[in-house]
């Protein structure tokens, strides 16, 4: 039987996590405020992961990348280079489709300051490797950030060490799938200059060319 790749709504792993749920749903109870499943077909080429859930993005809306500037950078992108199709409105019922990828993070619920512990990044590794495992035509991963990075190795069962983080390589690994590495798109990295939208574009332009033999 194929693992569970989707945590339930309430799901009780991570004890820190789950206490700050509560807290968001009693101060936002219209927000998402649970885990937040992955976004894209199961006929997938390449997955997108990001570290975990905004606090007012996709623990908001409940769609990964939606609702904040991350997601505009990303969307935006995603269209250029036709992994996705239709209008990107800050919401899950925009009716953005997205074409060959799909997105998930490495952890599913929205962690205190954005920063989830190593212990919770462990524990929901699970669902990374289900969802890896559940993708039969995955060719590529994109890890946006270095945690994602650690966490799409983890998941292989590949040491770190042997395949730096670094911004725009494309690691062949000793698996079906290569591994591409980005900074993370969010505000603070463009803000800082530490991404600019065309090192991201670059990303992307790269990941399309090495999936061109791949039927979308």
């Amino acid at each position: 039987m194929r693992r569970l790749s989707e945590p339930q709504r309430d799901c009780p792993l991570c004890p820190r996590l789950v206490a700050f749920r509560q807290d968001n749903r009693s101060r936002d109870p219209d927000f998402h405020n649970a885990p937040v499943p992955s976004f894209g077909g199961r006929d997938a080429h390449l997955l997108i992961v990001g570290l975990a859930p905004g606090l007012k993005g996709a623990n908001r809306t409940g769609r990964p990348f939606t609702g904040d500037y991350a997601g505009d950078l990303l969307y935006e992108t995603l269209r250029k280079h036709e992994f996705a199709q239709g209008d990107y409105g800050r919401r899950p019922d925009d009716g953005l489709v997205l074409v060959g990828c799909r997105i998930t993070n490495a952890v599913r619920c929205v962690p205190p300051e954005n920063k989830p512990t190593a212990r919770e990044i462990a524990t929901c590794r699970r669902f990374l490797e289900a969802e890896i495992e559940g993708l039969p035509n995955l060719r590529a991963v994109l890890a946006l950030g270095a945690v994602a990075h650690g966490a799409v190795l983890a998941a292989l069962g590949l040491t770190r060490s042997h395949f730096p983080f670094r911004h725009g390589a494309i690691h062949d690994l000793p698996a079906p799938v290569w591994l591409a590495d980005s900074y993370h798109c969010s505000r603070y990295n463009t803000n800082t200059g530490r991404l600019t939208a065309e090192m991201f574009d670059a990303v992307f332009a790269a990941l399309r060319t090495r999936l061109s033999g791949v039927a979308a």
